[in-house]
C-alpha cells in the first residue's frame, strides 16, 4: 500500500471514528452478492452510505447495496459492510481490502465475511450453506505485496489457521439450535468476471477446493494479518461449471438462489453475532 492510500486509510478511520462516538465496533460482516437486500437493515442503528467516506471504493455490481449499517446485535457494536469492491472490477487489491483495513484500524476483532459461492463438491446442493476451513487463491496476487504496514500486522503473517476454529464451533451450534443445515469446506477464490470453465472447475477439486469464487480470500489475508479472527461463510448459489452438464451460469441465479436461503442465511447470522 502506497503512503497515500495509508494516508486516505487513516483519514477514513478518523472520520467513522467521529461519526461513531466513544463506542466503535468489536464485530464486522462484510455481506456478499445478494446478502445485502437478504440480510437487510436492523432495527435501530445507522446507515453510513460508502460515497460519505473519504476514499472508500463504492461497489459497482448488481447485489451489493454500498453503504454500512452500524447498531447493535445481542450486545455487541456491529459494524455491517453491506456489499464490497471486486478485483475483477478493475480495482487494485488495495481498493479490494480497504474496508478490512479499515475495519482493523477502527479496532475490530472479528471479522464474519460472506460471499455467493460456486459448488464444486458433488455433496454440496444449490443453496448449501458452507462454513470455510480453509482457501486456495488463485487470484494471481496478493493485498500484502508491497511494503509491509507494520501498523496493522508482522511481514510474514502465519495463515495456517485463518478462518478461526472456535468461531465455526459457535456457527454449528448456532445452526444447530435454528434447525438450519451447514457444511464445511475449502474456498478458492478465482479472478472473474467470467465464470470457470468445467476443466478448471476439476482442476480445482483436484486441488481440495469444494467452492470457488472471486473474493473473500483478499479480505480474509488482510484481516489475519491484523489478527482478527475470522468466520467465512459461502452460499452455493449453483453448480460449479460441468458438475451439471446441462446448466448455464447467471448472475441472475446467483441473485435469485440469495434470495430465496437469505432468510435462513440472516437468522445464522443474526445467531452468531448475538453470541460472539
Amino acid at each position: 500500500m502506497s503512503a497515500d492510500r495509508w494516508e486516505t486509510l487513516r483519514t477514513a478511520a478518523a472520520a467513522l471514528k467521529n461519526r461513531f462516538g466513544e463506542r466503535c465496533p468489536s464485530v464486522a460482516l462484510t455481506l456478499g452478492s445478494g446478502l445485502s437486500n437478504a440480510f437487510g437493515v436492523p432495527e435501530g442503528g445507522e446507515v453510513i452510505p460508502c460515497a460519505e467516506i473519504p476514499g472508500f471504493p463504492v461497489p459497482t455490481v448488481a447485489g451489493h447495496a454500498g453503504d454500512f449499517w452500524i447498531g447493535e446485535i445481542g450486545g455487541n457494536r456491529v459494524l455491517v459492510q453491506r456489499g464490497r469492491a471486486h478485483f475483477y472490477e478493475g480495482r487494485t487489491l488495495d481498493e479490494v481490502s480497504f474496508a478490512t483495513r479499515l475495519f482493523a484500524l477502527l479496532g475490530v476483532k472479528t471479522l464474519v465475511v460472506t460471499n455467493a459461492a460456486g459448488a464444486i463438491n458433488p455433496d454440496f446442493a444449490t443453496g448449501a450453506l458452507v462454513l470455510l476451513t480453509d482457501h486456495i487463491n488463485m487470484l494471481g496476487a496478493n493485498p500484502l505485496h508491497g511494503a509491509n504496514l507494520e501498523e496493522l500486522g508482522p511481514r510474514f503473517p502465519d495463515m495456517s489457521a485463518a478462518y478461526t476454529p472456535h468461531l465455526r464451533e459457535l456457527a454449528k451450534q448456532v445452526a444447530a439450535t435454528e434447525g438450519i443445515e451447514v457444511k464445511e469446506g475449502v474456498y478458492v477464490a478465482a479472478l472473474g468476471p467470467s465464470y470457470e470453465t468445467p476443466a478448471e472447475i476439476r482442476a480445482f477439486g483436484i486441488l481440495g477446493a469444494d467452492v470457488v469464487g472471486m473474493s473473500t480470500v483478499p479480505e480474509v489475508i488482510v484481516a489475519a494479518h491484523a489478527g482478527m479472527d475470522i468466520l467465512g461463510i459461502s452460499i452455493a448459489t449453483n453448480l460449479a461449471a460441468g458438475v451439471d452438464p446441462n446448466a448455464t451460469l447467471t448472475h441472475e441465479e446467483v441473485i435469485e438462489t440469495t434470495r430465496v436461503k437469505g432468510a435462513e442465511m440472516r437468522r445464522l447470522l443474526l445467531g452468531i453475532l448475538a453470541r460472539l
